[in-house]
């Protein structure tokens, strides 16, 4: 039986992706709405909501969504220490995923980096390459950032520095660093590489991303998951089971 979802930030870029993943998956759209749309109004007809809007309109969903008993699953990002406080006061009755990336190819990724990283030695030298459009104003990505965070985590490597891209004569590189590379050009979606050197082998862990459908597909997959959960706040790893 499909789910009766809610878009809140339907005229966003994925606003559109949603409603496609949502009816490649029998779901069916039952409002689609953006700012200055009445929440109170839509929320009755809605069995689960999904939030790509602003960081500063989550809030006034999070207050109908906690009232109404609704699940909801937020991909907005931006938000201040105090929304987030209170979006989460507001949601402490229900189910809710929050992440800021819903590939599940990149959860996957970020769960085997942190696996790798806590296993493999010092002996295993450490870089992680990005490529993003020709476009894109940061470096490195939000997901290296991320991914990074998750190999700094082994205990072993937490006080391993960041050192990003080399130029000149740098001497040798040291057991206590992590290269960080990033690459811009074309219309690439997002490419990201975690690379483990020692000598004699290498394991590359690599995510390509070509569509940024992968997104909203995932977003479903999480609204499908966390319909059946108990109140609570979750994130990817745990709707993949990787907790």
């Amino acid at each position: 039986m499909g789910l009766k979802i809610l878009i809140h930030g339907s005229l966003g870029r994925m606003g559109a992706s949603l409603k496609q993943a949502a009816e490649d998956g029998n779901h069916t759209i039952s409002a689609g709405i953006d700012l200055g749309d009445s929440v109170a109004e839509a929320i009755d007809q809605a069995e689960i909501a999904i939030d790509f809007s602003h960081h500063s309109a989550t809030p006034v969903l999070a207050d109908c969504a906690g009232k109404k008993g609704i699940p909801i699953v937020i991909g907005t990002t931006g938000h201040s220490d105090q929304e987030r406080e209170k979006i989460l006061a507001d949601l402490k009755s229900v189910p809710v995923v929050w992440a800021g990336n819903y590939s599940l190819g990149v959860n996957l990724l970020f769960y085997l980096s942190q696996k790798a990283s806590e296993i493999l030695p010092n002996t295993f030298d450490v870089e992680v390459l990005e490529m993003h459009h020709r476009f894109k104003k940061d470096a490195p990505s939000g997901t290296a950032e991320n991914l990074l965070d998750r190999i700094q985590s082994a205990s072993h490597r937490s006080d391993h520095q960041l050192v990003h891209g080399r130029q000149g004569i740098t001497g040798e590189r040291t057991d206590r660093e992590i290269g960080v590379h990033s690459l811009r050009g074309g219309d690439a979606v997002g490419d990201h590489t975690v690379q483990f050197s020692a000598f004699g082998e290498r394991l590359e862990l690599t995510h390509r991303a070509s569509d940024r459908m992968i997104f909203a597909r995932g977003a479903i997959h999480a609204a499908e998951w966390v319909v059946s959960q108990p109140a609570g706040l979750y994130n990817m790893q745990d709707v993949l089971g990787l907790k």
